[in-house]
C-alpha cells in the first residue's frame, strides 16, 4: 500500500551549502513579506476586488525576479511555495480558522523553506537539493519511494533538518481482533480499558533546573547588552546587535537546547507508545478532547501543554491509517459520570477519583471512562440513549 509518510534527515551542509540554505530562507521571507503587502495594499485601495490566489502571486514573482535579479539566487520551487502557503493562510483567514496573516521578522522567524524540484536520494548518507548538490545526511529511517517535497530548516540550536515527504510502500500491521477504548488524563497519560494505565513523565519538570539556570542568565545577559549598545550608539554612534554578545548567544544556545531536548523526549515518548497501541489492537476508540478550551484554566495549563493529547490523537489518526487498523473518536461527555455497569449517572468531585457502585463494586474512575468510550464506541446507539436521558431529566429538573 503507498502512502506519504515523512523522514527526517540530520543534515550536515558545507559552508557555501549553509550559506545557500540561508540565502533562500531570506529570499522566501522577502516574497512573503512583498506579496502580503501587494494583498493589503490591493484590498485597502478596493474592498471589492478579488483576492490573487496562488496562481495569480507566481505570475506576479516572475516579475518581481525580472526586477530583482537576486532573487534567481533562491531556489525557484521555495519563493512559488511561499506563495501558496500565504494563500493557504488566507484561506484559513477567510474561514475564520486562523489569525490574519502577518509579515515576518528577520529577528524572529522561523528558519524554514519547502522545495519540490531537483531533489533524489543519491545513497544512504547522500541527498541531492536544488541550488545545493549533494548533502550528507543522517537518519534513522530512510526514504525508500519517490520523494514528493522536502523542508529543509534550521532549529533554534543551529541543526540543520529536511523534513522529507515521500510515497512509500507501507505493510499493514497483523490483525489481533482486539479493541481499547484509551481515556486520556493528567496523572497518567493514557488510561486503557484492559486497565493499563500509562505513566505521564513530566519531561520539563525533569530539566526545569538546569533550563531555569539559562533562563536566568540570559535575561540578565540581554539586559546588560541592550545597556552596552544604548551606551555605544549615544557614545561612538556605532551599532551593535545582541549577537555580537558572544555570552547572551551562549545563553540563548543553551536555552533552545534545553527546550528541544524536552520536547524530543516526549515526542519520542508519544510515538513509542501509539506504535505499540496500533500493533496490538484493531479498534482504538479514544476521547475527542478540545485542548485549546482546557488550556484556558492556567493552573493546569502547563500540565495539558506536556502531555500533548492532540499530538497522541493526530499520531494515532495518520498510523491507523497506514497499517490498517481503526479509529473511533469519542465525545468525552459524562464518560467519567456514567457508571459502566449500572449505566446511571454518578457524579463527584475531580478529587474523587475511586466510588463505589450500587453493585458494591469498587470502581476506578478513569478506568470507568475508557470501559465507557470503548463500549459506545461499538454501540453508538447506547451512547445517544443515554445522551438523550440525561437531557431529558435536565429538562424536567429545570420545569420542577
Amino acid at each position: 500500500m503507498q502512502k506519504l509518510k515523512a523522514f527526517k534527515l540530520r543534515l550536515y551542509p558545507n559552508a557555501s551549502q549553509r550559506e545557500q540554505i540561508d540565502t533562500t530562507i531570506n529570499h522566501s521571507r522577502y516574497v512573503w513579506n512583498e506579496m502580503l503587502e501587494m494583498q493589503k495594499a490591493r484590498y485597502k485601495n478596493n474592498k471589492k476586488a478579488k483576492f490573487i490566489n496562488a496562481f495569480g502571486m507566481d505570475k506576479i514573482l516572475m516579475v518581481l525576479k525580472q526586477e530583482y535579479k537576486w532573487l534567481n539566487e533562491a531556489d525557484s520551487t521555495a519563493l512559488q511555495e511561499t506563495n501558496h502557503q500565504l494563500a493557504d493562510a488566507y484561506k484559513r483567514f477567510f474561514k475564520k480558522l486562523g489569525g490574519q496573516p502577518q509579515f515576518k521578522s528577520r529577528k524572529f522567524a522561523r528558519k524554514s523553506y519547502t522545495t519540490k524540484m531537483g531533489m533524489s536520494l543519491i545513497d544512504d548518507k547522500h541527498i541531492k537539493l536544488a541550488k545545493l548538490g549533494a548533502v550528507y545526511f543522517k537518519a534513522k529511517a530512510i526514504p525508500n519511494g519517490k520523494i514528493k517535497r522536502v523542508i529543509v530548516r534550521i532549529s533554534p540550536t543551529g541543526k540543520y533538518y529536511a523534513m522529507v515527504l515521500a510515497e512509500t510502500e507501507i505493510k499493514p500491521y497483523d490483525t489481533t481482533g482486539k479493541s481499547v477504548g484509551v481515556d486520556l488524563g493528567l496523572a497518567d497519560l493514557a488510561i486503557q480499558s484492559d486497565e493499563y494505565k500509562l505513566p505521564n513523565i513530566r519531561f520539563d519538570k525533569q530539566l526545569a533546573k538546569k533550563k531555569l539556570y539559562w533562563e536566568v542568565r540570559l535575561a540578565r545577559r540581554r539586559n546588560r547588552a541592550i545597556q552596552v549598545i544604548h551606551n555605544t550608539q549615544k557614545l561612538t554612534g556605532q551599532e551593535l546587535t545582541l549577537d555580537d554578545f558572544r555570552n547572551y548567544a551562549r545563553a540563548k544556545h543553551m536555552v533552545a537546547k534545553y527546550s528541544e531536548k524536552i520536547a524530543n523526549q516526549r515526542l519520542d515518548y508519544l510515538h513509542k507508545y501509539t506504535t505499540q497501541l496500533v500493533k496490538d489492537y484493531d479498534m482504538i476508540a479514544i476521547e475527542k478532547l478540545k485542548s485549546s478550551n482546557m488550556m484556558k484554566n492556567h493552573k493546569l495549563a502547563r500540565a495539558i501543554a506536556n502531555a500533548s493529547w492532540y499530538k497522541l490523537s493526530e499520531m494515532l489518526a495518520y498510523k491507523t491509517e497506514w497499517y490498517g487498523k481503526t479509529l473511533i473518536k469519542i465525545d468525552p461527555s459524562y464518560t467519567t459520570q456514567v457508571d459502566y455497569e449500572t449505566q446511571t449517572v454518578i457524579k463527584h468531585d475531580l478529587s474523587v477519583r475511586n466510588y463505589t457502585n450500587s453493585f458494591g463494586h469498587l470502581i476506578d474512575r478513569d478506568i470507568n471512562a475508557a470501559k465507557n468510550i470503548l463500549e459506545w464506541a461499538l454501540n453508538p446507539e447506547k451512547h445517544t440513549a443515554i445522551l438523550e436521558q440525561i437531557s431529558r431529566n435536565k429538562t424536567r429538573v429545570t420545569k420542577a
